[in-house]
């Protein structure tokens, strides 16, 4: 006896729901290959003097990569209504501590979030569910996030600055940290900052 069609419908909505909601690794859509520079990527200088001084950043206007004073960045593409990247909120968190507790490491990594989508009242949201500690800027026109191939989010850019001081890309992924001291493990190695720590 076969299925009535809508059985079959419901099934295939099934398994297109299921596959949606794993994150992947990878590049998804990616524009960049390591060795790229982001240079052209502009964001506001912070209002809050903490996170100016975090990013190593003094007046206003807006900034690139290249004018945050540490040699690694990390960039975080987050939504607020994303449930991968409200599962992965603590993760970061704890990469962040890691990376703050580690007197050399705070010296050489920063960590910044962009809210694909988001507006400000909404990055505000998300950093005071999640108690976010570092740098969080709205995107809400999806401006900087058509400019990186309208990644799925989570998705992490490494950028390490080059003998000039441009930024470079070191490596790009999809999904979410899983284990902290894992994935600072895995920066540190694609950054070259082993030899630098204690």
């Amino acid at each position: 006896m076969r299925r009535p069609w809508w059985k079959w419908k419901a099934v295939f909505l099934s398994v297109a729901v299921l596959l949606l909601s794993v994150p992947a690794h990878g590049t998804a859509g990616f524009p960049y290959v390591p060795g790229d520079s982001l240079e052209d990527l502009s964001l506001p200088v912070p209002a809050d003097g903490a996170y100016r001084a975090y990013l190593g950043l003094s007046g206003s206007g807006n900034f690139t990569p290249a004018d945050v004073s540490a040699p690694v960045l990390l960039i975080q593409i987050f939504s607020m209504y994303c449930p991968h990247c409200q599962r992965d909120a603590g993760n970061v968190n704890v990469f962040y501590d890691l990376v703050e507790k580690d007197p050399a490491l705070r010296k050489q990594i920063r960590i910044l979030g962009i809210g694909a989508g988001n507006s400000p009242y909404e990055v505000g949201v998300f950093r005071e569910s999640y108690g976010v500690p570092f740098p969080l800027f709205g995107d809400g026109d999806y401006r900087i996030h058509k400019k990186l191939g309208e990644v799925r989010t989570p998705f992490y850019i490494a950028l390490k600055k080059d003998g000039k001081g441009v930024p470079r890309i070191v490596f790009a992924r999809v999904g979410g940290i899983e284990k902290a001291e894992d994935f600072l493990a895995f920066l540190i190695r694609e950054t070259g900052l082993e030899g630098k720590k204690p």
